[in-house]
């Protein structure tokens, strides 16, 4: 009986460290793949995610924290951006813009409608940041989507990037830009950061734009097998 009951814990430690270890594995898979097909190759991909990856931990150098980067104080909130969750997908959209050579109004559209959706969806909590609520912070991915097909329809290898550029940009100006002095004005009791992006690769930021793009992969793989289209 005791052999038994070793046995069964045994299987189920195996369980608890298998578990986590299969559903990171397939966000990894979903993150480097949403790379690659905005035209990153395998090896850029796994780089961009394990480094936003790495700046959800406190990395400082010579006194400087170089994951979340102080921006400003105001009252008793120190408000500061983190590296992996906002500034890394703020320059790849950046890079991909001159990269792919994307018309910057199309650009505006895409970022506009997913800043509108985003504002709506979000609301500041003092506990908590800038937070959305389960299903709604789905919608600027799915906006962000829709958007780029609909402005990319005849050219769907840009698709993919306008796509990750209004979801990032459009959740960064639409959630954190236009709530972030509703939330510095709570009155709180004590010293309290403000992070944009402080979720790193699960802030609603980098998803978004991830939900953008793979949703695009999936689209525009229907399209792309219709006779004539390459």
């Amino acid at each position: 009986m005791i052999s038994l009951l070793t046995l069964t814990d045994i299987g189920l430690w195996i369980v608890y460290i298998t578990i986590p270890i299969l559903i990171f594995y397939f966000i990894y898979l979903i993150f480097t793949n949403a790379f690659r097909y905005m035209g990153f190759t395998t090896i850029e991909a796994i780089i961009i995610v394990f480094i936003s990856f790495l700046f959800g931990f406190e990395i400082i150098i010579s006194g400087f924290n170089i994951s979340n980067i102080y921006l400003f104080s105001y009252e008793k909130w120190n408000v500061a951006i983190n590296m992996g969750g906002a500034v890394i997908p703020i320059l790849l959209s950046i890079y991909l813009t001159i990269k792919k050579k994307l018309p910057l109004w199309k650009i505006l559209i895409g970022i506009s409608i997913v800043t509108i959706i985003s504002y709506f969806v979000t609301q500041p909590v003092p506990e908590k940041g800038i937070i959305a609520l389960f299903p709604y912070w789905l919608l600027p991915g799915f906006f962000a989507s829709f958007a780029s097909i609909f402005l990319s329809w005849k050219n769907f290898n840009k698709a993919a990037p306008i796509a990750y550029i209004s979801g990032t940009i459009g959740v960064l100006i639409g959630a954190d830009f236009l709530h972030i002095w509703e939330l510095l004005n709570f009155e709180i009791n004590s010293p309290r950061s403000a992070v944009l992006g402080g979720a790193v690769v699960f802030d609603m930021i980098f998803i978004t734009g991830i939900i953008a793009v793979i949703l695009d992969s999936l689209i525009m793989y229907q399209k792309r097998k219709k006779p004539g289209i390459s």
